[in-house]
């Protein structure tokens, strides 16, 4: 199925990986870039990357599906090991599309996957480059951080995890906006493949699920580390902890934004992005 969306020019798409239906957004031509949203409730590639899209794909192919759990992309419940599960489903969703080794963008969760692959023994994606905007390193402990693990599915709920995720007041002040997400987080079984990855196991059966921690040493992948100079669910300066240790990466903050840059400082990050992409 083919779906072209008449404000930003993108093509969605729906496939079947390994069996499970994956739903991604294309736009552009030439050398891809694949685009990861973040591991909200709500999340989902439209409404992550829908100011990235359309100034990324006048030099790319731009593909952002939504992840397994998230958006129009088969709902599964894993409460052992739901990354590696999402990693697996994405490598091979990547070879599908014919984006083996492209350069990477994540925000959030789509970054932490980026930064745990490229330091595992044994990598599943690959890509020449990465770009990880708010992902990895440490959380506050906050009213902030608390709303992105408390949602109740409620326009409230939303409305502070919203609130959490924005340095500006406006998007939580915006029902139509805030309505949006929570649509998307009540989908048929999204909620709860969302909140399988919040679940803790008792801690005498925790062996089972795979280690969480990143040993951003192990990384050598050429990376760019983005970060809201006033993100609420991260302790500032959190990126140090990513570019003292990983031998091939920079930072670059980008004032008067939160945990989603990329929304709310799009002319900036995009120049980034296109930047990073492009150079030698």
């Amino acid at each position: 199925m083919q779906e072209l969306d008449p404000k930003v020019q993108y093509v969605r798409h729906e496939i079947l990986v390994d069996g499970l239906e994956t739903s991604f957004l294309e736009a552009g031509s030439g050398p891809p870039v694949v685009l990861l949203h973040g591991g909200e409730f709500g999340g989902e590639a439209e409404v992550c990357w829908e100011a990235t899209i359309p100034a990324l794909s006048q030099h790319f192919r731009v593909i952002a599906p939504d992840l397994l759990g998230f958006g129009r992309t088969a709902k599964v419940v894993d409460f052992v090991d739901g990354r590696m599960r999402r990693l697996r489903h994405l490598a091979r969703f990547i070879e599908l599309v014919g984006a083996t080794a492209a350069p990477c963008i994540g925000n959030s969760m789509g970054g932490m996957l980026l930064l745990f692959d490229a330091a595992s023994p044994t990598p599943l994606l690959s890509p020449r480059r990465i770009v990880s905007i708010a992902g990895g390193g440490a959380l506050v402990d906050s009213e902030h951080t608390k709303a992105l693990f408390a949602y109740d599915g409620s326009l409230e709920g939303m409305r502070k995890v919203v609130g959490a995720l924005f340095h500006g007041e406006k998007w939580a002040r915006d029902d139509e906006y805030v309505e949006r997400r929570r649509s998307s987080s009540l989908t048929p079984g999204a909620w709860e493949a969302v909140a399988a990855a919040r679940f803790r196991r008792p801690e005498h059966l925790q062996e089972a699920r795979a280690p969480s921690g990143i040993e951003y040493g192990r990384i050598s992948t050429r990376a760019l580390i983005l970060a809201g100079e006033k993100d609420k669910i991260k302790p500032y300066g959190w990126w140090n902890e990513l570019i003292d240790q990983m031998e091939n990466a920079a930072v670059t903050l980008i004032p008067h934004a939160g945990h989603c840059p990329q929304l709310e400082q799009p002319d900036t990050v995009n120049e980034a992005l296109i930047a990073f992409l492009k150079a030698d």
